[in-house]
């Protein structure tokens, strides 16, 4: 019991935010380290509102569709073809549906803290590194990807 209390937060006791600086995407089994930015996992559940009968002008609320929006990764352009053949099959028309995780590692970079589990995920969209021969900066390509559902895994939860 204490160590429930304590993943959750004892009630007057300061827990620290985690950083978003330390993460990791999994696809199929096989993280990849190159990933240097993640959009923000969203879900949005649609109210359906209808008026109570009589003369009430209550309204009430039932959650409606679920809609998720797109997952952006930004990843520094390597050698590697595997991200550019994966959306070359959304191109041709095969979608090649993928499981992806986003883990966030705790403030030492290495113990996993919170895990997203991203079904069914595919690309829709890829932007191509910006090259400009004044600067130093490193070569960064986008990859947007579509899910069908997700969740949310605090590290312990199941184990």
């Amino acid at each position: 019991m204490p160590e429930e209390q304590n993943a959750q937060g004892a009630a007057g006791q300061w827990t620290d935010p985690y950083t978003a600086i330390h993460f990791a995407i999994d696809v199929n089994g096989v993280t990849e380290g190159r990933f240097v930015e993640c959009s923000p996992i969203e879900v949005d559940v649609e109210p359906i509102k209808y008026r109570e009968g009589g003369a009430k002008q209550l309204v009430h609320s039932l959650p409606g569709q679920v809609k998720y929006a797109d997952v952006t990764l930004r990843y520094g352009m390597t050698k590697s073809g595997q991200l550019w053949d994966w959306m070359q099959k959304s191109i041709k028309g095969t979608v090649d549906r993928r499981n992806v995780s986003i883990i966030m590692y705790g403030h030492d970079g290495a113990t996993e803290v919170v895990r997203w589990n991203l079904r069914n995920c595919w690309p829709r969209r890829w932007r191509g590194a910006a090259l400009d021969a004044l600067g130093n900066q490193v070569a960064v390509e986008t990859l947007v990807l579509v899910f069908e559902e997700f969740e949310r895994v605090a590290a312990g939860a199941n184990g």
